[in-house]
């Protein structure tokens, strides 16, 4: 039978599957590129998602024959990967875990040809991928480390690192860009010192290196960084590493493995692992894993010839499936960061601290409009939710004002948001020092054949997939793989894109230049699709592009666009999706309602779900984006104010409290602002006091807003918008009042 007929039988065998499940039927168009032809599905009016899909799985003998690739034109729908999942015989690749690594691992192996499949317990990036420093980076401190104690394997690491910086670079330049890093000098013996390490930093990159580093006089470092401190400066060495918005990254790996023709679903848990009994030798050997439908709970198995372990700091937990006494492996360190106001750094240079009090490195980082510090390195326990503490949030502070100008008063109350990220730190099981804690990756592999990748770093993610899969295919004899081919290969949303594409969805779709650049710099090509769900605004300009919140570029198309890219819960859409809940969690929590709102009609959510879905994101922005820790700054503010500073700010008080009751309401503050002619509409009027409000009662007692001005005065609150209306509202009264005629002469 020669392959041209298996492409025909196999859609033959498709057009049977569709009569069979109509609960699929969509209105889509598409194209099956099979080797070298191109097969042409366009122009139907009624074309099933899983016909596609399933055309691809029955055609997979030919396409191997003609050595060939597949690209499917629409990304499967999370049900149609769902089916898959559940009706295919057997995979020759299961991965579990869907962080960079994994879905790294499974791109890696499905363009080798292996019939691949992908199950993560949360969402694509839920962990400590999506909560790093945002750098792509060889680490300059493991070069120093390197050849300060002459440790090959360190060098190893760089080296490795900055291939794998400057091919990530290449292939999603929408998603990542190089980013100039300031390394300030204080002391003039750290000038030759550094020289040489950033030097040989730019030599060990090779070819690869982005730009070559420079030292800068201290005027040119004051004009580059102007809120860098000035004393004792003597000038500064800027080097260059790549910078990207990670979560992104991650999901943009995992759908271009989907659009290659691999399995893969989120909320998809493994509760065990399947294992079959081979009869000749009578060893046990893990042959899938029984998965369960988080949001549904079915059960159901997916087999397969191999199965990956590349769950992060949750590494421990699989490889105790598989063997109850099994040692652990995993380090967890927890790295915390926090987010300033973009006016902390300029918008196009960061900063480095390469000793800090501790000796760890803090960063500085521009991103997203805001400033990303951090991080900090401390041991923790594993857990799915990881908190930023208040000692860790003030460290990095501290660390902070050491570097910029005491004009600029770095404070509590300006932290937007905080985070923490689990790294799971491994150490090698199949070394002799196995106490000895390995910054590279390992890949092991157990009796029963369970492969597990551990460690590493986000850099590294392309080639800890390949080294996987290579002992993948050499330990479960999957001799038929191919070579590796992810060196280079363009991911989802590259292909088209350039520089100036952005311009594009300005003049053709009337989208506001800012939004423009957002979604040209998240989506790459696929911008496009995004722009024609936007909805009109009803101004002159922008015309289409409603915004979720308006400091940001976020805009509600793109909750509806994240529906097709897998996204399930109002938590996916503002941490991972868009990345609002990382920028301002205030902001987050503002957009929260119209998200779930748009969800629902997307997803005919019930208004049990509706009230499910607000409170998991309370939840989720209260303990690990950082607001417990905000809100607990005015909670625990202790009044400090001066007799006439309490007597000024209760006259304040009590020009808001009409009939002297000792709390104000949001009548009570709407009554005033419309007397001077300020128009608040009632939501975020609510907003406004639900800030201040520490019992949550619905009101503000007067003791609560002492704290509120004791807080700001301390710099524990910042920014917030009741003090500002509130005084704002106080100077219009008094200039409103009548003169009195004692000060106007008088009169006659």
């Amino acid at each position: 039978m020669d392959a041209g007929f298996k492409v025909q039988h196999g859609l033959q065998v498709a057009g049977k599957i569709i009569e069979k499940e109509m609960a699929f039927r969509k209105i889509v168009g598409g194209a099956i590129f099979l080797g070298g032809g191109t097969l042409t599905i366009l122009g139907a009016s009624h074309i099933i998602d899983y016909w596609s899909y399933q055309a691809r799985l029955s055609c997979v003998q030919a396409s191997e024959q003609l050595n060939g690739k597949y690209i499917q034109y629409h990304i499967p729908s999370r049900d149609v990967q769902l089916y898959t999942l559940k009706t295919v015989k057997e995979f020759d690749i299961l991965v579990i875990g869907g962080g960079a690594t994994g879905s790294g691992c499974a791109l890696d192996a499905v363009t080798r040809g292996l019939k691949t499949a992908l199950i993560e317990r949360e969402d694509f990036s839920s962990g400590t991928s999506s909560k790093s420093t945002k750098l792509i980076h060889g680490g300059v401190r493991y070069l120093q480390k390197a050849f300060m104690n002459l440790d090959f394997e360190q060098y190893k690491l760089v080296k490795e690192a900055l291939v794998e910086r400057a091919n990530l670079l290449e292939i999603a330049p929408h998603i990542a860009k190089q980013l100039p890093i300031m390394l300030p000098l204080y002391r003039w013996w750290q000038l030759p010192y550094y020289w040489a390490g950033i030097k040989m930093y730019d030599f060990v990159a090779g070819r690869q290196c982005l730009t070559n580093s420079y030292v800068l006089t201290k005027s040119r470092a004051l004009e580059l960084f102007p809120m860098l401190k000035k004393d004792k400066l003597i000038g500064a060495i800027v080097y260059y590493d790549g910078q990207h918005n990670d979560a992104r990254m991650n999901l943009t790996i995992a759908l271009t493995a989907a659009r290659y023709g691999a399995a893969i679903a989120n909320y998809v848990e493994a509760v065990s692992l399947l294992k079959t009994r081979d009869p000749d030798t009578d060893k046990e050997y893990v042959c899938g894993a029984r998965c369960r439908n988080v949001e549904t709970g079915e059960l159901f198995d997916v087999k397969a010839k191999c199965v990956i372990n590349a769950t992060g700091p949750f590494t421990d937990s699989l490889r105790k499936m598989d063997d109850e006494n099994v040692e652990k492996i995993c380090q967890p360190s927890s790295g915390v960061h926090i987010v300033l106001p973009g006016y902390y750094s300029p918008e196009a240079m960061g900063l480095l601290d390469p000793a800090t009090s501790d000796g760890r490195v803090i960063f500085f980082l521009p991103w997203e409009k805001v400033v990303i510090a951090g991080t900090t390195d401390t041991p923790t326990e594993i857990t799915s939710k990881p908190i930023p503490h208040e000692e860790e949030i003030n460290f990095i502070l501290r660390e902070i004002r050491n570097y910029l100008s005491s004009d600029v008063e770095v404070r509590r109350g300006d932290v937007l948001a905080a985070w923490s990220g689990i790294r799971p730190l491994v150490s090698d099981p199949n070394s002799k020092n196995t106490q000895s804690i390995s910054r590279n990756h390992v890949v092991t592999v157990t009796d029963s054949r369970l492969v597990t990748i551990a460690g590493g770093k986000w850099t590294t993610y392309r080639k800890m997939a390949e080294d996987t899969i290579d002992v993948a295919v050499k330990a479960c004899n999957l001799d038929f793989a191919e070579p590796c081919k992810t060196v280079g290969l363009l991911l989802e949303g590259s292909h088209k894109w350039t520089p100036t594409l952005y311009i594009a969805l300005v003049q053709y779709y009337g989208l506001g230049s800012e939004v423009a650049q957002h979604l040209a710099s998240t989506y790459g090509d696929k911008a496009f699709q995004v722009a024609r769900l936007a909805q009109v605004t009803g101004k002159r300009w922008p015309i289409v592009g409603k915004r979720l919140v308006a400091e940001f570029p976020y805009i509600e198309a793109e909750v509806k666009y994240a529906l097709k890219e897998y996204a399930c819960t109002a938590i996916d859409i503002l941490a991972r999706r868009t990345r609002l809940a990382f920028v301002n969690v205030q902001a987050a929590e503002e957009a929260l309602p119209r998200i779930i709102e748009i969800m629902a009609a997307e997803l005919n959510w019930s208004e049990k779900r509706m009230q499910d879905e607000l409170a998991a994101v309370q939840d989720f922005l209260y303990h690990e984006m950082g607001y417990k820790a905000r809100f607990d700054q005015l909670k625990n503010t202790e009044i400090s104010l001066s007799p006439l500073e309490v007597d000024k700010y209760t006259k304040r008080f009590q020009k808001f409290d009409e009939g002297q009751k000792g709390f104000i309401t949001m009548p009570d503050v709407q009554r005033v602002l419309e007397s001077i002619g300020y128009q608040v509409h009632e939501q975020t009027l609510y907003e406004i006091l639900h800030e201040v409000d520490i019992n949550k009662n619905g009101q503000v007692e007067l003791i609560e807003f002492l704290q509120l001005m004791s807080a700001i005065q301390n710099g524990a609150i910042s920014g917030n918008r009741l003090d500002i209306l509130m005084k704002a509202a106080e100077e219009n009264l008094v200039n409103e009042e009548p003169i009195p005629v004692h000060r106007s002469g008088g009169g006659l």
